[in-house]
């Protein structure tokens, strides 16, 4: 490959890892999956390809429908409950989310909802939603007819909910809740946490078998503050846990000295968190350690 076509695919590079994410739900998934593309693009007759980005995003994405047909099969006997790898995307990771719609499409809930896809409904549906594709376009992209891709994408709407239905918080607001659960947290405050937390609130753990973890939800307000002022504390004493930024909105990463053990990913509703999501697999913390520069 010439510098100048190295160049040209470093300027694709971020656009390219943001549509695997949001298909896999694997930040080291899509990393590989953007490097098999390179190694794609750079044996490619350059002659053939008039529109280098299309070109690329159809690569990628017929790279992440076949890398999800046997990570549905592991999920299946995955132990637990299983959710998406956490991306710190202060730094732009993912690419510009300055809309509420851009990052919600991004949130471990949405990435949570799009698993109840097939992976050609999830590919149309990315592509439609995240990347403004038109019918036509994807159609290309998937070697499917234009009515085709229309029906699967009102199928994945019928699932996962109308698009700019979700309406989440500002991120200023996103922030606030989650430093009050964090204090509340840490204060034993248990009228605090429950002014919080919805009626149905939902706590999820994904450890996959590899540290402790609840392997079922803990569902209801009750249960989650029980749990949350109970077995909480002993379980992360010792932890340093701090705020940030994690799939477009604010949560938490708790560090055990120097190495981040859990990051916790809230889902926030007409002012209350509906959701905790807890990614503790160690596996699944990888690349927010190399985000964070530690080993």
């Amino acid at each position: 490959m010439t510098t100048a076509t190295a160049e040209e695919f470093e300027r694709h590079r971020p656009r390219l890892f943001g549509l695997a994410y949001r298909m896999l739900g694997s930040a080291d998934e899509a990393e590989d999956t953007v490097q098999d593309a390179y190694l794609r693009f750079s044996g490619a007759d350059r002659t053939g390809i008039e529109q280098p980005a299309a070109w690329l995003a159809k690569v990628v994405t017929n790279l992440c429908l076949d890398r999800l047909t046997s990570a549905r099969a592991r999920r299946e006997t995955y132990v637990g409950a299983w959710l998406p790898e956490p991306v710190l995307t202060s730094d732009g990771t993912l690419g510009p989310l300055e809309s509420a719609e851009r990052r919600d499409a991004v949130s471990t809930a949405m990435l949570v909802l799009l698993e109840r896809l097939t992976p050609t409904e999830r590919a149309v549906y990315v592509l439609r939603e995240a990347f403004a594709y038109g019918h036509r376009e994807i159609a290309e992209a998937l070697d499917l007819t234009e009515a085709n891709c229309r029906q699967l994408y009102r199928r994945a709407v019928a699932r996962v909910g109308e698009p700019g239905t979700r309406f989440p918080p500002s991120p200023e607001r996103q922030e606030e809740l989650v430093r009050s659960f964090l204090t509340a947290a840490r204060d034993g405050d248990l009228a605090g946490l429950e002014k919080l937390l919805a009626e149905d609130v939902v706590w999820w753990s994904d450890g996959g078998g590899k540290v402790t973890a609840a392997r079922r939800p803990i569902e209801g307000r009750t249960k989650v503050v029980r749990f949350v002022l109970g077995g909480l504390p002993k379980f992360a004493a010792g932890w340093d846990v701090s705020v940030t930024e994690v799939n477009g909105a604010g949560a938490l990463v708790a560090r055990a000295g120097d190495t981040v053990v859990a990051v916790l990913s809230f889902d926030v509703r007409d002012g209350l968190i509906t959701q905790v999501q807890v990614a503790m697999n160690p596996d699944k913390l990888d690349f927010v350690r190399r985000q964070l520069g530690q080993p």
